[in-house]
Parts: structure tokens; sequence; C-alpha cells
């Protein structure tokens, strides 16, 4: 049994040493904004937030993470997920959209470090987040323009 604090909220789950978080996410808690991709840590389909970083939940056991604060893409919040999520919306970035919570959430990492990232910034953020439908340029549009919404 693991104790740990996702979203903001206590949860105790059964957690052996080598169960990933994302299978107890997607499989106990029900949470399936954060998607499996390749259970290798290379594609970034599974991001979460681990203490405000970005991390890949497939390959993070979820028995390490007692005391550590987990934020998944249901329960991300504040000025920096408002920016990316509407500026995303609004440039209308996802088309088949399964890498995108993934993408969200480095691009929240990013932003949230870096203010007013460069393009160097944001390829070097967003390396490993594969997208199949190549929409890097849009992504990459939205994490600007978010940073120009949040007046950085």
């Amino acid at each position: 049994m693991a104790n740990l604090r996702i979203n903001g909220a206590a949860r105790t789950v059964a957690a052996d040493d080598d169960i990933p978080l994302l299978w107890v996410l997607r499989e106990q808690l029900q949470m399936t904004g954060t998607k499996y991709g390749c259970g290798i840590a290379q594609c970034g389909a599974c991001t979460v937030h681990i203490d405000g970083r970005a991390a890949r939940a497939c390959v993070t056991p979820a028995a390490v993470l007692q005391g550590r604060e987990v934020v998944t893409i249901e329960g991300v919040s504040g000025d920096v997920a408002r920016a990316v999520q509407e500026t995303w919306r609004r440039l209308d970035v996802a088309q088949c959209g399964y890498c995108q919570s993934g993408q969200i959430m480095s691009a929240i990492a990013l932003l949230s470090e870096i203010r007013r990232p460069s393009d160097a910034d944001i390829d070097a953020a967003m390396t490993g987040n594969v997208c199949r439908c190549a929409t890097y340029v849009r992504i990459r549009a939205a994490i600007h323009e978010a940073a120009t919404t949040l007046g950085a």
C-alpha cells in the first residue's frame, strides 16, 4: 500500500514496488486523462507533474512517490494551466488528440519555469513528446501565445 497525494487529495493505493504510477492512475483510480503510449518513457503521452516537474508516469514507480505531489491533466489549475489550455483550444492544436494531455502537461511545466521560452527552450522541454499527427508547429505556436497571454 502507498499513500499518495494526487491532484491535492490523499489517496491510499495498492502499489507494489514495481507498479508504475500510470497503472495506478488509470486502473485503480480511473483517471484516464493520462494516456498509455509506449511504456518506456519515449512518447510523453503519460506525462504528469511530480512536485511541479514533468515526469513520465509509465516508468515512475508509484511506491516511491509517498510525500510528493502528483498532478495529472485532470487536476491542473492556475494561470499557466488556463493559458495553455485556452490557447490550445483557440489555435486548434489537437488533431487526433491522443498525445495532447502529455503535450499540455509538458507545456505547463515549461511555462511555469520559463515564462518567455525561446524556440530552443520549447524544443528542449517538449523533446520526448511525440505527436503522430505532427502538430508540432501548432504546439510551438500555442506555447508562444500562452506565454504572451501570461504577460511574459
